[in-house]
């Protein structure tokens, strides 16, 4: 109960048998072996601290839900246009210039009905 674990186990190297290991007494293939290893955990550290990382993987998903509205909002506009060319026009174009006097207010009420959504869609 009082023996460590770690004493009775084996290396850690990646290999799945420990009599698979080659062993090198050249110094050059030592080093060469201790640079590939850390290359290895160079890029194991640098995929986990990506996965850490949840202020850019939140600014990244907010990206794509704006890809996804906006492409909403231009799909919906064209079927509006469609429906009644002159009127969606005008109303599209005072929507627009509306938009482009007041950006805080629709930014606002972007983030509003992207919160709406994104708790509506977290519920289902």
């Amino acid at each position: 109960m009082g023996e460590d674990p770690r004493a009775t186990g084996t290396a850690v190297t990646g290999a799945a048998d420990p009599q698979a290991i080659p062993q090198a007494s050249d110094p050059d293939a030592i080093r060469q072996e201790i640079e590939t290893t850390r290359e290895e955990l160079g890029d194991t550290v640098a995929a986990l601290a990506a996965k850490a990382d949840v202020k850019t993987q939140a600014k990244q998903k907010i990206e794509g839900k704006k890809a996804v509205l906006t492409g909403k909002k231009d799909e919906l506009l064209a079927k509006a246009k469609e429906a009644s060319p002159q009127g969606a026009s005008s109303a599209a174009a005072q929507v627009s210039v509306k938009a482009r006097q007041n950006p805080v207010p629709t930014a606002a009420a972007g983030a509003f009905v992207f919160g709406f959504i994104a708790g509506w869609a977290m519920r289902r």
